[in-house]
């Protein structure tokens, strides 16, 4: 038995595998970026610690 001939099958399962890894691969990818983009603004924010912090009070006028 020839080890180095393909089955028809094998070849059609590969072809699925490399477009379900390239799916799966484009979905992290956009997931990745998405996550960049939310806390890539987020260097004004400040997180609730329960401590009282100067720079969160309103200030008031005089």
């Amino acid at each position: 038995m020839a080890l180095g001939r393909e089955h028809e099958l094998h070849t059609r399962r590969r072809g699925r595998n490399l477009g379900l890894g390239l799916t799966l691969l484009a979905f992290v990818a956009v997931v990745f970026g998405l996550t960049l983009a939310k806390i890539g603004g987020g260097g004004g924010m400040q997180a609730f610690d329960h401590a009282p912090r100067s720079e969160l009070v309103p200030e008031t006028g005089k």
